[in-house]
């Protein structure tokens, strides 16, 4: 992505919060792994929507009109030593040019001009965190000011209400890049599917799609990859990846690579051996089908929860065609009997996070899908081996099935990011025997 780009959310955001306001956005930090070691460093999400500055320890502030320059950026300063170690730094000198921000300040003087930024604004706006040291910074700045004797914001208000809106609605180069995403996992899904056989273990399909991530440029998964074989599907965020893989069963892999920081979500469920039993085919089938349903009103007009309600009822009515459940369609829904089969909702929001910010609901009332949003649909069914599932044949249990794609809401309907990667039941077996 262009500095334009980032140059326009900051723009867009500053119209929002006014002229008379501050805000203050923090970067991520370096997380420890363990000992000395670090995780490898991910920027926070909101900080790089508004900047595309990948280094830890920095700290945005915007204030709209301010005549020396509305955008400062508290950074890194370069040193060769610390270089040597850890990589190159951009340093205050580049970060005006290279990411078209006004002030570039060196981190070590921020408890000293930053504070400064506050002064004679009437309300400051922050991401409240989970992590309270830097809700404390904000609070101890603040406090600066009053000792000072100068004006600080009387208000303050959390930025993620204007922020999370303007994350929500996906710009064109924003659907480039999760279209890529989308592709490359697509592929991912499809080398796992070719590669896989009875007796091979989990994790080695996970490393099938690892692999091709990295091939193709996107160097971490967006989530921790599942891939579950037989009754492990029936567990939701399953990641041991560690069981081996038989002949007769099916293998759920819930995968999606993370490219240029945004994410894909991709589930698909097929055979181990590359054919689908009587049974296996009869619920996927099902599954398929609720998929289809909901797709098909994710559309602008039509609210966040369409999709879940359309995908709902077509699961309820297959399974109690194929005898899982025995009450009729209304008891089932009314008195909520399918939730032991259909454990979880149908969409999510996907973006710069899996589970990206913005309000699915407002004011009891579902969110209205518009042009350049981006959800998941994620219809799936579960039969466990267990109490909860004693009255089901014993010919269905152990069989979790879920199906994902990425859907972009487009202005006459939607567009399936992730199409690529085969999900009827033929396509499957044809790439799998071929």
């Amino acid at each position: 992505m262009n500095q334009l780009e980032f140059q326009r959310r900051r723009e867009r955001l500053m119209a929002i919060i006014g002229p008379e306001s501050v805000a203050v956005i923090f970067g991520a930090d370096e997380v420890l792994r363990n000992a000395d070691t670090h995780f490898r460093f991910r920027q926070n999400s909101d900080f790089f929507y508004l900047t595309g500055f990948t280094e830890p320890n920095a700290i945005l502030v915007l204030t709209p009109g301010r005549e020396e320059g509305e955008v400062t950026l508290f950074l890194n300063p370069r040193d060769p030593a610390i270089e040597q170690w850890v990589g190159r730094r951009l340093g205050p000198e580049q970060a005006s040019d290279r990411l078209g921000v006004d002030v570039a300040i060196d981190i070590n003087e921020v408890d000293k001009k930053l504070p400064i930024l506050f002064a004679n604004r009437h309300s400051l706006h922050t991401l409240w965190t989970a992590q309270s040291r830097f809700d404390e910074r904000v609070h101890k700045w603040l406090h600066q000011l009053k000792k000072q004797r100068k004006s600080a914001p009387e208000q303050i208000m959390n930025l993620s209400l204007s922020l999370h809106e303007l994350r929500l609605k996906k710009s064109m180069l924003e659907q480039h890049t999760m279209r890529r995403a989308a592709e490359i996992t697509a592929q991912a899904h499809i080398r796992a599917m070719k590669s896989c056989k009875p007796g091979l273990y989990e994790w080695e399909l996970d490393a099938e799609i690892q692999s091709e991530f990295l091939a193709h440029g996107a160097h971490a998964p967006a989530y921790p990859s599942i891939v579950a074989g037989g009754e492990n599907a029936c567990i939701m965020h399953y990641v041991d990846n560690s069981a081996q893989l038989t002949d007769g069963a099916l293998v759920l892999i819930d995968a999606g690579c993370e490219f240029e920081h945004y994410a894909a979500d991709v589930t698909r469920t097929f055979p181990v051996s590359g054919m689908f039993s009587r049974e296996q085919r009869a619920l996927y089938e099902v599954v398929l089908a609720a998929q289809k349903a909901a797709i098909a009103v994710a559309r602008p007009g039509n609210c966040f929860k369409d999709p879940h309600e359309a995908s709902q009822r077509k699961l309820v009515e297959g399974l109690i065609d194929l005898g899982i459940i025995k009450e009729d369609l209304d008891t089932v829904i009314e008195k909520h009997l399918d939730r032991k089969f259909l454990v979880h909702g149908c969409s999510h929001w996907l973006g710069l996070d899996v589970h990206d910010v913005g309000a699915a609901s407002h004011k009891g009332k579902s969110r209205v899908l518009e042009d350049g949003m981006v959800l998941t649909i994620e219809p799936g069914a579960y039969i466990p081996s267990n109490d909860t599932t004693k009255e089901v044949d014993v010919k269905w249990h152990g069989i979790g099935i879920r199906i994902e794609d990425d859907v972009l809401i487009t202005a006459d309907g939607n567009e399936v990011l992730t199409s690529g990667a085969p999900k009827h039941p033929d396509e499957i077996e044809s790439l799998m025997h071929g």
